[in-house]
């Protein structure tokens, strides 16, 4: 039964990051944090913009511009490309508290039925995961970072179908998909410096190896296993 109910969320996920967050263009071409392309953004209003008609995905597809190392092109497309990271964070910061705004009602139904069949399952973990992280969030002098080996795209996704985005601010979310965790926790580590307390919350060895070295990240590992969700297990 968590199977079942882990692959319907799966292919929730990647329907709302197809959708609505450009992962078939971006697929390709991802970043550990929304932000680190933003300084090929010139600021242009995108509220008339056509994202399906400027000619990127094609121009990323027969030009091999996204690679494993890192993206290569010119400045047009890359600002194409910050574009797109653009509005994920606008759309983003407007519905982590109402996704099912984003879905539309018929999915928002389907949504709203998973959530409570896995809460069902679940002995409501994630009502009380919520409630941690609602508590951490209200303190001045506390904040979630979430460190994750998902692809930054589907993980948004992911934070916002089960309703994370009010106790995650998407600065604080990072992707270890391309440079791995210790490196994620590295770039956290000089964000907010060495003087503060780190806690970190996780289920595998490189949480426990970043506890000891004084480390944080509020990773909140779920139990239906899709932290490493790729396309591939579609």
């Amino acid at each position: 039964m968590a199977v079942t109910l882990g692959l319907r969320m799966e292919e929730m996920i990647f329907n709302l990051a197809d959708t609505h967050l450009f992962f078939n263009d971006l697929e390709e071409c991802d970043q550990v944090h929304i932000d680190d392309v933003s300084s090929d953004d010139n600021g242009q209003d995108l509220s008339t913009y056509s994202f399906a008609t400027d000619g990127f995905h094609a121009a990323a597809s027969s030009a091999n511009l996204c690679l494993p190392t890192g993206v290569r092109g010119g400045v047009d497309w890359m600002r194409k490309l910050a574009f797109r990271y653009r509005r994920v964070k606008e759309l983003y910061n407007t519905y982590k508290n109402n996704v099912g705004g984003l879905l539309g009602p018929a999915k928002r139904d389907a949504w709203l039925q998973l959530r409570a069949e896995i809460e069902g399952l679940t002995d409501s973990w994630l009502t009380n995961a919520l409630k941690s992280l609602s508590i951490i969030s209200t303190r001045s002098n506390c904040v979630n970072v979430l460190v994750t080996t998902t692809q930054l795209i589907p993980a948004l996704a992911k934070i916002l179908l089960y309703s994370l985005g009010g106790a995650f601010p998407i600065e604080n979310i990072y992707s270890a998909t391309k440079i791995g965790k210790e490196s994620c926790f590295e770039r956290i580590m000089q964000r907010f410096g060495r003087k503060v307390v780190y806690v970190v919350i996780g289920d595998g060895v490189e949480e426990e190896q970043a506890a000891k070295k004084d480390i944080i990240i509020n990773s909140l590992s779920d139990k239906l296993d899709l932290d490493n969700i790729t396309r591939s297990q579609q």
